[in-house]
């Protein structure tokens, strides 16, 4: 099925389209178009919400292993540089059974919602703080001043990370950049110092860890150890804490500051919303943050690797080829979602959004995330009034394949009275 004009001289991973895409997706959708070939990647891009959920539910066939699109860089000067780190190894994120069904087992405990339950006074805490931090101000940059330090805060102090949260986050924006593919020759270089400085600071990390143990998620996975099998080795741990230092704060991040955003340009929504704070409709302002998720999509689309020759909605597609599932795209299905570009607080089916994945590879920590959110959102709203846009064309927006968020976010409010 042919472009419709409107869109026929770009594609889904064009610089323009990343930054805006939603009309790019709603002319694929008015098409009819489900699965687009891009030639000259050999890369089938799933647009629809059916075709998205049923590739997520066969990884024996896509494959979620492409550790090698990441792959280490060919360039000889990065490569020395890579080096002096340890080697990129499939866990969780980039693994099949059995070794994501291994990884799953051991982290599957740290996420669970007992023990999320447990530290929710503590994400109550800071995000009190840091709303107290500004609030008599009017004003604030509010992805640097709290979208920001919130979940970094919470998921340092789950894994276990003792650092500076600044350079926790620099180490997690290098590891996006990287993911992301769209960084130059010199950003590029600076991703592969940042990688093997987190890697030697991890080492240091996991020795402690396995000599004298610890209430954190890095030391349940240096002790784990499951009958039958091996004990973690250090690259593994090094992969995992990597793929929960960006997951635990970039999703959360980019929807704190995509659902602010939306309920100021949506004032109706930002009613609603305001009158079920401070504990008074926990289940509406959930519901607003699943419907969040869906219209921001902080995870646009992910990579799968296609083991046998396959058919998907009527397209066949050889083995070896890559396949792009794009979430984004799947949580403005028409057929899926009534009025996908409506921003509604309210939306029955909004849980049903695709934002943390679907099947076995479904995001371990969306349930530390959703919390955060809740709690965050509901706290802001209970102190704050009055939210406003600062300055329009300041807002910013992250430019990845990958992942897609507010990156800045001038805003300025009252105080409740």
């Amino acid at each position: 099925m042919n472009k419709p004009e409107t869109i026929k001289d770009t594609s889904v991973f064009a610089p323009e389209t990343l930054l805006d895409p939603w009309d790019y997706y709603r002319a694929i959708h008015d098409a009819g178009i489900e699965i687009e070939h891009l030639a000259e990647t050999n890369t089938f891009v799933v647009y629809s919400y059916a075709l998205c959920s049923e590739a997520t539910g066969k990884p024996d066939v896509f494959s979620n292993d492409f550790t090698a699109l990441m792959g280490r860089e060919q360039d000889e000067e990065i490569q020395a540089i890579l080096a002096e780190g340890w080697d990129d190894v499939p866990t969780l994120l980039t693994a099949d059974h059995p070794v994501h069904t291994r990884n799953r087992k051991l982290v599957n405990l740290a996420f669970s919602m007992k023990r999320v339950n447990a530290i929710e006074e503590t994400m109550r805490e800071k995000s009190i703080a840091l709303i107290e931090a500004f609030a008599d101000k009017g004003e604030c940059e509010f992805v640097e001043e709290f979208a920001i330090p919130l979940p970094v805060f919470m998921i340092a102090g789950q894994i276990g990370l003792d650092t500076d949260m600044k350079q926790v986050k620099a180490w997690s924006d290098a590891a996006v950049d990287r993911f992301g593919q769209m960084a130059d020759f010199e950003r590029k270089k600076e991703c592969a110092r940042s990688l093997v400085e987190y890697q030697h600071y991890m080492k240091g990390r996991i020795d402690d860890a396995r000599a004298n143990g610890g209430e954190t998620l890095l030391a349940d996975l240096v002790n784990a150890r499951i009958e039958g099998e091996n004990p973690l080795t250090d690259a593994e741990i090094m992969s995992l804490m990597q793929q929960f230092m960006v997951a635990g704060n970039e999703t959360t991040t980019s929807t704190l500051a995509g659902g602010l955003l939306q309920l100021i340009r949506n004032p109706e929504q930002m009613a609603k919303v305001k009158a079920a704070a401070g504990g008074r409709d926990p289940k509406l302002i959930m519901n607003m943050i699943e419907e969040t998720l869906r219209y921001e999509t902080p995870t646009s689309g992910m990579w799968r690797i296609v083991k046998q020759d396959t058919e998907l909605g009527g397209t066949n597609i050889p083995a070896g080829a890559v396949v792009h599932l794009r979430y984004a795209a799947a949580n403005r299905d028409p057929k899926q979602f009534e009025n996908p570009d409506a921003f509604d607080a309210e939306r029955k089916n909004a849980r049903t959004h695709l934002a943390f994945g679907k099947g076995p590879h479904m995001c371990v920590g969306n349930m530390l995330s959703r919390k955060e959110m809740l709690v965050a959102f509901d706290e802001l709203f209970e102190r704050l009034d009055d939210f406003v846009v600062a300055d329009e064309d300041s807002i910013g927006i992250l430019q990845n394949i990958l992942l897609r968020g507010v990156t800045r976010l001038p805003v300025s409010f009252t105080k409740a009275a």
